[in-house]
């Protein structure tokens, strides 16, 4: 995301993580492999700056920056910290910065002190091949705040084509509009790294991804869990990818694997599905009845993390385009903060079951890429219609002509205007 010293800003997750300033629990910003979060903590910075803090009352050190002694261990960090604090300012708290933290042995003893310091705001990044969201309770025992990064938004994605174009004197006569960016989004997703490509294509990008997802699987999945089955792993991974927005269990999957020619034990399945999901590679949605009607043996759809990793296993086909919007649905509510889920009655389903944890408020999404006749706008709208509560629901598609308020309520909205929150400005 660097480029030439600079970055693009990311408005969505810097708010995401100064939502949480000053208040008392240790912020960690996790998230899959080249997501952004060393980015992020430079953009918090320059925020914190912006904001008036002085220059002293800010300590930010990435431990994996070229000049950081390779014997640096918590002894040092301890010392520059004792000297930081003797110079601070007062009227302001002490913000500490610490990025990619696992490269200093002994590192949680410093944060915990940290911690008990009033008036001190620390935030802390780390590499999943060996620091993961399942350490942080043993290192932190409770004093911290996870902070989920992903890879970019249609609306960051967008405005990312247009500053490195721009930057890049690769700007067309006629830029192409956000209908255009959401297409090549669809397809090549949203990991940062893309916009370093001299070019983007089907080619260059799955160079790039290929080095990412083998990095994820490889250092984050099998040698961070000891998953030894490295060819059981990676079909397993691309199974997830392939049948993106499809329910199954771990039976079916083990099965599948079985008729591909991988015997593989339900156990270990499982265990390799929860190591892909703790390295943030895949995100689960479990069925869930509808209005409290519970579900029996529930079973699973399961997400890849960027909508590259889908294109990747498809070799960019560009078909399933009615996965593809799925997935990046289910994506984008997750960046809002829901938690999802999928809605599972005795004669329907709805794609997504949305709960805000700090109101407990719900909403409901149906997802269809192509609703232009009638009888697939009523099959949609179906499942929306038997709801009996007063939750927003909700119908995503691209097809503009169908974007509308129906009798019942439910908004049918465009994939563009739902994906960059322009629906929320109109009447």
């Amino acid at each position: 995301m660097q480029q030439q010293g600079t970055y693009i800003e990311r408005p969505q997750l810097l708010h995401a993580i100064t939502e949480h300033q000053n208040t008392p629990d240790i912020k960690v910003i996790t998230g899959v492999r080249r997501c952004g979060k060393s980015t992020a903590m430079a953009m918090l910075a320059d925020e914190l700056r912006r904001q008036g803090v002085p220059s002293t009352n800010i300590f930010y050190k990435r431990f994996d920056a070229f000049d950081i002694p390779l014997d640096y261990r918590a002894e040092d960090l301890f010392s520059e910290l004792t000297t930081a604090s003797q110079e601070l300012d007062s009227g302001s708290y002490w913000y500490v910065l610490l990025d990619e933290i696992q490269d200093v042995y002994g590192w949680e003893q410093v944060v915990r002190r940290l911690h008990t310091r009033p008036n001190t705001d620390v935030y802390l990044t780390g590499s999943n091949a060996r620091l993961l969201s399942s350490d942080l309770s043993t290192y932190l025992t409770g004093r911290y705040v996870e902070i989920n990064a992903f890879p970019l938004s249609l609306s960051e994605y967008h405005a990312f084509v247009r500053a490195y174009d721009t930057q890049s004197n690769m700007t067309e006569e006629q830029p192409k509009s956000l209908d255009e960016h959401l297409a090549d989004y669809l397809l090549f997703g949203g990991m940062p790294g893309i916009f370093s490509l001299a070019e983007r294509n089907p080619r260059t990008v799955e160079s790039e991804l290929r080095g990412i997802y083998q990095s994820i699987l490889y250092k984050d999945v099998a040698q961070r869990f000891s998953i030894r089955d490295l060819e059981g792993l990676d079909r397993l991974a691309r199974f997830t990818f392939l049948n993106t927005g499809s329910l199954f269990s771990i039976r079916s999957v083990t099965n599948a694997l079985k008729s591909a020619g991988h015997s593989a034990s339900e156990t270990a399945v499982a265990n390799m599905l929860k190591a892909l999901e703790q390295a943030f590679l895949v995100y689960p949605a479990e069925q869930a009845g509808i209005q409290g009607k519970e579900v029996l043996r529930p079973q699973r759809k399961y997400y890849p993390v960027d909508l590259g990793f889908l294109g990747l296993a498809s070799a960019f086909s560009g078909r399933n385009l009615g996965a593809r919007l799925e997935c990046a649905v289910a994506l984008e509510l997750l960046r809002r903060g829901y938690r999802i889920s999928v809605g599972t009655g005795p004669a329907s389903e709805i794609d997504f079951i949305a709960i805000d944890p700090s109101t407990s408020e719900r909403l409901y999404i149906q997802v269809s890429a192509n609703i232009g006749d009638e009888h697939a706008r009523e099959r949609e709208l179906r499942p929306l219609k038997r709801l009996t509560d007063s939750f927003p629901r909700l119908l995503v598609t691209l097809d503009h002509y169908a974007e509308e308020t129906t009798p019942e309520g439910i908004r049918v909205v465009h994939a563009a205007s739902w994906l960059t929150g322009a629906h929320q400005n109109r009447r």
